[in-house]
């Protein structure tokens, strides 16, 4: 999977990840995994990043289909 999340906060006027980890009530070093790819957030805290930004959860993660298209 995917993300947009380093867009999105620098389109929200340069968030940072502590920002935005406060916001959602996890750690720095969880925004940072979740940003790497390294961490699948809960389908909860998908949607609280998503409220955050106020845009869809597709506009936030990907899901690649087995063409390597996202979906």
């Amino acid at each position: 999977m995917t993300n947009s999340i380093r867009a999105l906060r620098f389109a929200a006027g340069e968030m940072t990840q502590a920002d935005l980890a406060r916001r959602i009530g996890v750690t720095r070093q969880t925004v940072i995994a979740i940003e790497a790819g390294r961490y699948s957030p809960s389908l909860e805290m998908a949607f609280q990043i998503a409220h955050v930004f106020g845009v869809s959860l597709e506009d936030v993660f990907q899901y690649p289909t087995s063409s390597g298209e996202p979906a």
